[in-house]
């Protein structure tokens, strides 16, 4: 059982980031930021969940069954990630490359302590174990900088070297020739789309998470932005793009396929948004990708019910602009929430289609097991609501093998050319490079 308190704050974004600080005591930490960003499909402006008072990790064989019991045992918030591997629960698939960030396949926690925002009220959740605390807390977290950049060194030390070398773990001619054998699984008939990834990475790096988190966001403002911490482990995300969200009987899936560079001129942004929107390389990519949501989506959802709400709408963020269509359908009250996801992981916007074809041929080419990359973050409410992002615009740490990472990708299609491929990849990675390198 939680105690609930509701608070009205005179300046909500400096108890944020006020909040943000405090947190990093916690091995456990979920940040999950809207930025601000209107979208129809919201509950909270933002949520942190701090302190594990029960948790549950696995490797991929069985995670979704011991996610579902997890679930339904615990019934209270739970929050955590699951990674892209968990694939190989799914299907009879595997994942061999290369992996230097070892990230569990799935965890998940049930947090002590929860701080959901709406407008100028944050309602803060206790477990009825640590209630006793609320008054220490909110005083620790009114006496802390009032933005990380004030903060004392003793607060949080070790701030970013300025001398991170980034590396290609494919480079740019054979990143051509790997393109060049999927145009010619998809010229064959194996596939129609793939997204097809690489990793940009950084070895004997130390970072810190927090300060790096708060530039990368800072830069991108995007809808879906998460700050996790699991031990020695980090997750820094600018994520655009919702995987899967239940509110009652509907779900809701927005995939993003299709991206222009913006433009500081305004007259030339307009025109490359415009652009954007015509372009039938893009406006294919996403209608197959939607296909394929729809797909999924019928596993379990009521007959009839499948429907694309929004179809290539193309939607302005800081970094890029992108285009996004929403699926949504209706499921029976007796639908597991857990089985929802099953039935649609790994996200279509990830993979491909046909997607275990695909998925297939992508653990051929890429040379990096994606682990979290592609995964998803997000949380499970008491009344088995959830909702998820889309790991990507993320940089992944493990501070303990002082080793940083990020990945991107595109969707590989018959009408791709290669260069442009890989310069989208570019313009998606300019972010985080920017954040790292800077």
């Amino acid at each position: 059982m939680r105690t609930t308190q509701i608070h009205s704050l005179e300046n909500a974004d400096q108890f944020k980031s006020q909040l943000l600080i405090w947190s990093q005591q916690f091995d456990d930490v979920v940040w999950l930021d809207s930025n601000n960003y209107e979208q129809n499909h919201s509950n909270y402006e933002a949520i942190l969940a701090v302190d594990a008072f029960t948790s549950i990790q696995t490797n991929f064989d069985g995670s979704f069954e011991m996610l579902k019991e997890y679930q339904t045992n615990v019934k209270d918030w739970i929050f955590g990630y699951l990674t892209y591997d968990l694939k190989n629960d799914v299907e009879d698939l595997s994942s061999n490359n290369f992996d230097s960030l070892e990230f569990p396949d799935l965890y998940f926690f049930q947090p002590k302590k929860i701080f959901l925002f709406k407008g100028n009220q944050v309602e803060i959740q206790y477990l009825n174990c640590v209630d006793d605390t609320f008054e220490e807390d909110l005083n620790d977290i009114q006496s802390q900088p009032e933005s990380f950049d004030c903060s004392p060194k003793d607060k949080l030390s070790r701030r970013i070297s300025n001398d991170i070398k980034i590396k290609l773990r494919i480079h740019k001619d054979e990143y051509f020739e790997k393109v060049n054998k999927m145009l010619a699984h998809i010229h064959r008939g194996d596939i129609y789309e793939a997204n097809f990834c690489q990793e940009f990475y950084a070895e004997n790096t130390s970072i810190n998470p927090l300060e790096t988190y708060l530039k990368l966001n800072s830069i991108s403002k995007p809808p879906f932005a998460t700050f996790l911490k699991f031990g020695d482990k980090y997750l820094l995300s600018a994520s655009p793009e919702r995987y899967l969200k239940k509110e009652g009987d509907t779900i809701v899936s927005q995939p993003i396929k299709g991206t222009a560079k913006r433009s500081e001129n305004i007259s030339e942004d307009e025109a490359l948004k415009e652009a954007l929107s015509k372009d039938i390389k893009e406006r294919s990519e996403n209608i197959m990708i939607v296909d394929l949501v729809r797909n999924d989506l019928s596993k379990t959802a009521i007959k009839g019910s499948v429907e694309v709400e929004e179809l290539t709408k193309v939607y302005t963020f800081d970094q890029v602009h992108q285009m996004i269509s929403t699926v949504t359908s209706k499921i029976e009250e007796t639908t597991h929430a857990v089985d929802v996801i099953k039935s649609t992981f790994p996200m279509g916007s990830m993979t491909g289609a046909p997607k275990i074809s695909a998925m297939r041929i992508i653990e051929a080419l890429e040379e990096t097991k994606r682990g979290l990359y592609s995964g998803s973050v997000g949380y499970f409410s008491p009344t088995s609501d959830f909702d998820f992002n889309v790991v990507i615009r993320s940089i992944l740490y493990n501070e303990s093998k002082e080793y940083v990472s990020y990945s991107v990708g595109g969707a590989i299609t018959a009408k791709s050319d290669p260069l442009k491929e890989y310069e989208e990849c570019l313009v998606k990675a300019k972010a985080m490079r920017t954040v790292l390198e800077s």
